[in-house]
């Protein structure tokens, strides 16, 4: 049997134009001698569609799209994923499926059973959870269907969620292959452990498992494609490409067919900060951004990933000096924008500084002046960053890293201003990281060395260094990174070796900060525990402060 995977980018809630793509697909499997092509989880609507699942016309929309797909498979059979009512009249009123499209119509239909509700995850929000699973037969061959959670066990989990396990059930039924639909996000990390299940369910069912997972950015996700193949022995038999659409028909009785080498850690981070940043842009229906451009490593960073995901002549970065700009922060974004070939106008912010002095000094005279100064600056960058977005129809990006986020060390309206955060997931640590990597990737220096070796600073007052606040940055990440992605207590991070009262007051400024990252621009996801709908935590909350850390 001949399989195709369609590794396809959807936009969320564009029906007639994700199913045109899948129809060129079908077309192109066809021509390539297939006998099924599989698409992704919800590929007819794109994954997540979240509340537009309350609108009763998009379920209407999104069957006439499946019923005129399946019209259109006369020669070769598609599993396409999409969503529908549930036909009992209890439960949720809808379910997450997927369709066989064959001599013209849906000739079976798989309702996802495992539900995830933990991360980003929201399912059980809208879905009822299908019955027990079965079997379909075609060409002779017992293929046994499941949609994305429904592949993953206890060990890929990190513990049983679920009563059971819908792939036992379709071994048991008589299943020859496995067929999975998925759209899992990526994360740094993640496609090993995701490689090492196919592995292991093909190795425990002695069948070869088929996955297709979506490719793209929508909001906040990435979605790395990272499609393949593995035979009842574990070993891979086809890959996709990661990072971009692909179309792989594989001969399940070909032998190993090969493709891409997964990249590593960095290169994969590149891939996906890029992709996410421009199909957020793109789909958003802008083409063009703007952003602050400080001289320092994370405006440069950002600047780097969007004259590559965009093009430079997309991206406008403002420099803007104050009074307590050195020298070498001005040249060293002037050099880097020659280096990206950006446009890099330069608009001075002390006439701007000095008339919010002027005006506010009586009223301010009785309070903390020199916080309110340093952060009438941010707020000064942030306004002119807005004027531009709104006078030439750039979308803003705003610079901040996680690290910051984490802490509150960012201004509201001020350097948090934009429409995105592409590294709003990556801690300091990891952008100097990043940084040297972009300079490899090019195979030349785009970020000059001073800005990756000075001291990062804000600069809004004399001599001022990141470190006056905040630990230093290798300590302060190892901390954030227990914190945040490991969900530990300041009690089992100083008792692992950090200095406690380091800790204590690291984790005040998270919890501190909250406020600040519910009002922030959405970040791209690359790790486990990214802030935004997979980090769910009160404003308004003592646990900390009760626990004594």
């Amino acid at each position: 049997m001949k399989i195709a995977l369609a590794q396809c980018n959807p936009i969320v809630g564009d029906i007639a134009g994700n199913t045109a793509r899948m129809a060129d697909c079908i077309d192109r499997a066809a021509a390539g001698g297939a006998d099924l092509v599989v698409f992704g989880e919800l590929s007819v609507v794109g994954y997540p569609p979240r509340d537009l699942l309350r609108k009763e016309r998009f379920i209407a929309d999104t069957q006439r799209a499946v019923d005129a797909l399946a019209r259109r498979c006369t020669r070769v059979a598609a599993l396409v994923g999409y969503v529908r009512s549930t036909p009992e009249a209890q439960g949720r009123p809808l379910q997450n499926v997927a369709g066989l499209l064959q001599n013209g119509r849906v000739a079976h239909v798989h309702v996802k059973t495992l539900l995830p509700t933990y991360d980003v995850f929201d399912e059980t929000r809208y879905f009822q959870p299908g019955p027990p699973p079965r079997c379909f037969e075609l060409h002779g061959v017992r293929i046994g269907l499941s949609i994305c959670e429904d592949l993953w066990d206890a060990e890929a989990l990190g513990r049983a969620l679920y009563g059971q396990d819908p792939i036992e059930l379709l071994v048991g039924d008589g299943a020859q292959v496995i067929v999975n639909m998925a759209a899992s996000p990526f994360q740094v990390g993640k496609g090993q452990l995701r490689e090492d299940l196919f592995r292991r369910r093909a190795r425990r069912t002695r069948l070869p498992v088929i996955y297709v997972n979506q490719v793209g950015g929508n909001d906040e996700l990435v979605f790395d494609g990272a499609s393949c193949v593995v035979g009842p022995e574990g070993q891979v038999l086809a890959r996709a490409a990661t990072f971009q659409e692909d179309l792989v028909v594989v001969d399940l009785d070909g032998g190993v067919q090969g493709g891409p080498a997964p990249a590593g850690d960095m290169a994969q981070l590149s891939a996906a900060l890029k992709l996410g940043l421009r199909d957020y842009v793109r789909k958003c229906g802008f083409s063009s951004v703007v952003l602050g451009l400080s001289g320092g490593i994370d405006s440069a960073v950002v600047a780097v990933l969007a004259a590559d995901a965009l093009g430079p002549e997309n991206v406008v970065g403002i420099s803007m000096p104050s009074r307590y700009s050195s020298d070498h922060s001005q040249s060293d974004a002037d050099d880097l924008a020659r280096r990206l070939g950006i446009r890099c106008p330069r608009i001075a912010i002390e006439p701007m500084h000095r008339a919010f002095e002027a005006a506010l000094g009586q009223a301010l005279a009785e309070g903390n002046r020199e916080i309110a100064d340093e952060n009438i600056q941010a707020r000064i960058r942030g306004a002119v960053v807005m004027a531009f977005s709104n006078a030439f129809a750039h979308m803003p990006l705003a610079t901040g890293n996680k690290s910051e986020l984490s802490t509150g060390y960012c201004t509201l309206y001020g350097d948090m201003v934009g429409g995105l955060a592409p590294i709003g997931d990556v801690y300091k640590t990891q952008v100097f990281r990043l940084a040297q990597h972009l300079n490899v990737e090019a195979g030349h220096e785009r970020i000059n060395r001073s800005i990756i070796t000075k001291p990062p600073s804000a600069e809004l007052k004399p001599n001022q260094v990141d470190q006056d606040k905040l630990p230093p940055y290798d300590l302060l990440d190892a901390i954030l990174e227990r914190y945040i992605e490991g969900d530990q207590t300041g009690e089992q991070i100083a008792s692992a070796g950090f200095d406690g009262e380091v800790v204590r007051r690291v984790v005040r400024m998270v919890d501190a900060a909250e406020y600040k990252r519910k009002q922030a621009a959405p970040v791209l996801k690359v790790t486990a525990r990214a802030f935004g709908t997979g980090r769910r935590v009160p404003i308004a909350q003592r646990y900390v402060s009760v626990g004594g850390f």
